[in-house]
């Protein structure tokens, strides 16, 4: 192989240093926050071990942690933590594919046919408008107790509909019309250029945090399982730790979910520039 040439040189030592630095400027991020973190929790059981707080309404982290793990060892009243987690998950899970799937199609139809959008725009604007978290207590009453009316709270507060509506609205007529020029019918203007046109809004929506939501809130107001029970039982018994415990747990649950959905995105978006971060 030929020698690196001395023109060469420089720009891969270039490269090697912005690596470095950006290694280290991600290093030191996540030792702030993991400083941040460990100065919150302790200034706050400080403050619960000397009275600056009071601790029956705030609670502490060692109360907190100890509840955790009687949980983990003992079980909660309504069974073990883990069928909690699970149960609560598969609500989410059934809402977040409901309403990913129903609101692809729906969105992707009404987006592209005229007579429907002008018939049902102002339907969709009335819906967009109604904070859909109020729906958990009619579903409560339509569904019972089960997880039906949790996947259905689960199911309104997936916003892809939206988003998929306004992406194949919002898609470049030029697009569309070079594809019919080049003899391209409905079908394949909507699987080749709506639906990849559409496909970053549609991502921007996948937010499984929110399925989380709508089937927590469902649980909170009425359920037999799940963590939202454990809120609403915690609560009754005014066990600040344990409410702070299941919020504890909820978003550890919420932030794995996540990173596993930013993941599979990065990995499907390859080709999208990476976002600095610097505001440049």
């Amino acid at each position: 192989m030929p020698p690196e040439t001395t023109a060469d040189a420089p720009v891969s030592t270039r490269t090697a240093v912005r690596e470095r630095a950006a290694r280290n400027r991600k290093l030191t991020v996540y030792a702030v926050r993991a400083g941040v973190l460990a100065a919150f929790l302790g200034l706050w059981e400080l403050g619960a071990r000397t009275e600056v707080v009071d601790p029956f309404n705030f609670s502490q982290p060692s109360r907190i942690w100890d509840q955790i793990w009687q949980w983990v060892t003992h079980g909660t009243a309504q069974g073990s933590l883990g069928e909690q987690i699970g149960y609560t998950l598969y609500e989410a899970l059934g809402g977040w594919v409901i309403g990913v799937t129903g609101g692809v199609l729906l969105g992707i139809a009404l987006g592209r046919i005229r007579f429907l959008a002008e018939v049902f725009g102002p339907y969709i604007k009335v819906l967009n408008a109604i904070p859909r978290i109020v729906l958990a207590p009619i579903f409560l009453i339509w569904f019972g107790l089960g997880p039906a009316s949790k996947v259905a709270s689960a199911v309104v507060l997936v916003p892809v509909f939206f988003n998929a509506f306004q992406g194949a609205r919002g898609v470049d007529r030029n697009l569309v019309a070079n594809a019919r020029i080049l003899g391209a019918d409905n079908r394949k203007v909507t699987l080749q250029v709506v639906i990849p046109a559409a496909t970053t809004w549609i991502f921007t929506s996948l937010h499984f945090g929110f399925a989380l939501i709508g089937a927590i809130v469902g649980e909170y107001i009425g359920a037999t399982k799940g963590l939202g029970l454990l809120v609403a039982a915690a609560q009754g018994t005014f066990n600040a730790a344990g409410v702070y415990a299941a919020m504890t747990i909820f978003a550890v649950v919420a932030l794995l979910t996540e990173g596993l959905l930013t993941f599979a995105e990065k990995r499907l978006f390859r080709w999208k520039p990476a976002d600095s971060g610097d505001g440049r």
